[in-house]
């Protein structure tokens, strides 16, 4: 995971991943990455020479990214609007910078297929895009045009044609349905998330497991490690010479 992410640091322009996000992607990687290896570290070699030290640094640190995460799911779930305006706001920036990042562009047409949407709100959002702009100013053959990925695609379509979406936005709704996804994305991610709960809690008691129980095994090692050294100083204290 570090060298995935000082490679993207030192390969790929992040300009359009920075626009777009508030952390880059890459440094992340590297981050994750790192404290990932000093946590199993701590853990592995804690519990290999009986450190108490580096047990209850393995402990403290899952118990502090459980409790992150707790709050995290709570904070998303009480302030769902903020949170939904954070993620349009990250989409529309996305829009704006699609053709500037290749990677960029694949994960947005990968995300408009696989829900069926076009745009954050509406299909009319790529208006935002200068080559998809509606301006009669605007030079570009994309003009007033969406992405391939909007497109309602027949499923024995073998060569996709990637201008079906030319002068898309210059439609009404009503018209623009017959060919493309019209509706946005952020609408779909949300229906896709109210109807995937059971998989999503899933997950997440998945990741929550393992961690509840690394604090619980490591509590335990420590606690009889402590009676161990408790048991040898009494031993040592009340040993009788036998010579005497």
């Amino acid at each position: 995971m570090v060298s995935i992410g000082v490679y993207a640091r030192m390969m790929k322009h992040a300009e359009a991943a920075l626009a777009c996000l508030s952390v880059d992607p890459a440094v992340m990687l590297m981050v994750v990455g790192i404290l990932m290896f000093f946590i199993t570290f701590c853990g592995c070699v804690g519990s290999l020479r009986e450190n108490i030290c580096l047990l209850q640094t393995f402990c403290v640190c899952l118990t502090v990214i459980f409790m992150l995460q707790l709050v995290a799911g709570v904070l998303g779930f009480v302030f769902a609007d903020k949170a939904r305006n954070k993620v349009t706001e990250m989409i529309n920036k996305a829009i704006i910078h699609y053709r500037e990042d290749i990677d960029l562009q694949n994960l947005i047409d990968f995300g408009q297929k696989e829900f069926g949407c076009c745009g954050g709100v509406t299909f009319t959002d790529w208006s935002q895009n200068m080559y998809f702009d509606c301006k009669q100013s605007n030079p570009s053959r994309e003009r007033c045009s969406v992405p391939f990925s909007c497109c309602i695609m027949p499923p024995d379509k073998v060569v996709i044609n990637t201008m079906c979406g030319q002068g898309m936005q210059e439609l009404e709704y009503t018209e623009a349905v017959k060919f493309i996804h019209a509706n946005g994305c952020i609408d779909k991610l949300v229906d896709w998330i109210h109807s995937n709960l059971f998989l999503l809690g899933g997950i997440a008691l998945g990741l929550a497991i393992p961690q509840l129980v690394g604090i619980l095994l490591s509590q335990i090692l420590i606690n009889q490690i402590k009676d161990q050294i408790e048991l040898q100083n009494y031993n040592v204290k009340h040993r009788s010479d036998p010579w005497r």
